[in-house]
């Protein structure tokens, strides 16, 4: 598949990465020329020093053989415009932009087949929204993604030393009448993705990923001494768009809301747009000022201002006051795996919310989502099983699986069944699999189709 990508920032970079790596032939093109020389010396992909608002410049990417267009560049007018152009060079071209101006998302018709014709559009500040408020609804989780409509629920959940799992293995699961209610589908240790097996421990500070239906989330959550109380006050460092839309989703939930925003002009702006939220002028990092606004009684504080330095020192010093849980916005990748090493409680990405996006919406066929994990390490795949794969038909202890994967979960219509060795898949069922990044072409193999594109 012939894939051309605008921008070779974070987003543009490691989609080029993943694309490239499942024998794709992407085109970069970025106007930066020191972005440029860098994907150049760190990917195999085509590469093009110029403006993808630029009708030559997309002539040169070869947009007319192109199947996909990925406009993802740091501005919402370069990526539209690159849209624009797109269609009326090359109109069969699957088109999927990054914008996040809300005058423009205010006129969808802009976006329309009869004009710009975008078929997806990529709002990274939205699905981080989106992301927390998944999280508020699972209080005492680190990480919700749900699958199969959300039937299924993957709950990342922190093991404390106080937890009643800790010390466990996993095979005594089956002793507490549990392996038809959970399954551990992955264990973060540290910096190490660990895909589990009986004789695994569950271990302190582990962050323990678990497979089970909507319905017995709770008692998951209490399985490893959560407290699952519901959220009633809330405390936003950052009024951006982020913190101004979560805001407004918080006050439709009845939610008490204080925002702290240091900009008086958008404090002024905020206070005309909320209707119930407290909007306060003040410096997020200020201890005093977090203490006066009695951040010991926050369920949540959430840092959502740009500069993730200062969303990490806000975070810290909210779990230090005594802040229920915190959750920091992190742009960089790289600064993922750091942000939790150093004890941070949640960690939400734009960036990572829209690689997620993107890479589910170029999924084709009989794979209906893929969702990166722990920046990129692993994947939970939901994939419709085929009458032709050699999972069907078979008890799944008899299946060669491979070693870095798991089957998490079997849909079958409105039945979700946590596998055992003896569970068989039939045809249609909806699987969930949990799989290491290096795992995934074996994973494709077993399952008889490939992660294919539109």
């Amino acid at each position: 598949m012939n894939i051309t990508i605008i921008g070779a920032g974070e987003v543009g970079y490691h989609i080029a990465s993943r694309l490239s790596r499942e024998n794709n032939d992407v085109v970069l093109i970025d106007k930066s020329a020191d972005r440029i020389k860098y994907v150049f010396e760190n990917l195999d992909v085509k590469t093009i020093h110029g403006s993808g608002s630029s009708p030559n410049i997309l002539k040169e990417a070869g947009i007319e053989s192109s199947d996909m267009l990925i406009a993802v560049a740091d501005s919402d007018e370069i990526n539209m415009m690159a849209c624009l152009f797109a269609n009326m060079l090359s109109p069969h071209t699957i088109k999927i932009a990054r914008i996040r101006n809300p005058e423009f998302l205010g006129n969808p018709r802009i976006f329309s087949p009869d004009f710009l014709n975008i078929h997806l559009i990529i709002n990274p500040e939205v699905e981080v929204v989106k992301t927390v408020l998944r999280l508020m609804e699972v209080p005492g989780a680190s990480d919700v993604i749900d699958f199969a409509e959300g039937k299924v629920k993957l709950v990342g959940i922190k093991v404390l030393a106080t937890s009643p799992m800790a010390g466990l293995k996993l095979r005594e699961l089956d002793k507490k009448g549990l392996n038809h209610e959970i399954l551990i589908a992955a264990i973060v240790r540290g910096n190490q993705m660990i895909i589990p097996r009986g004789e695994d421990t569950i271990m302190s500070n582990d962050l323990v990923y678990v497979v089970t239906e909507k319905k017995k989330t709770p008692r998951v959550l209490k399985l490893f001494g959560k407290k699952g109380e519901p959220v009633h006050r809330v405390l936003i460092i950052g009024g951006g768009s982020i913190g101004t839309t979560l805001a407004t989703e918080l006050e439709k939930r009845h939610i008490h809301v204080k925002i702290i925003e240091k900009d008086t002009e958008r404090c002024t702006y905020l206070a005309e747009q909320l209707e119930k939220t407290v909007v306060l002028e003040g410096d997020g990092t200020d201890q005093a000022l977090l203490q006066e606004e009695n951040v010991q009684d926050m369920d949540f504080v959430m840092s959502a201002t740009g500069d993730q330095e200062n969303n990490v020192l806000i975070s810290l010093l909210a779990q230090g006051l005594g802040a229920r849980k915190t959750i920091t916005r992190i742009d960089k990748f790289s600064y993922i795996p750091l942000a939790s090493t150093i004890g941070l409680d949640i960690i939400v990405s734009p960036r990572l919310s829209a690689v997620s996006t993107i890479l589910q919406y170029t999924r084709r066929g009989r794979i209906l989502s893929v969702v990166p994990l722990k920046g990129e390490d692993a994947e939970a795949i939901e994939v419709l099983a085929m009458e032709t794969s050699d999972i069907v038909g078979s008890p799944l202890r008899k299946i060669k699986f491979p070693k870095g994967a798991i089957i998490a979960a079997i849909v079958r219509k409105d039945e979700v069944i946590i596998p055992s060795g003896e569970s068989v898949i039939a045809p249609q069922d909806r699987i969930i699999i949990f799989s290491s990044k290096e795992s995934v072409p074996e994973v494709e193999k077993a399952l008889m189709v490939k992660l294919e594109y539109f």
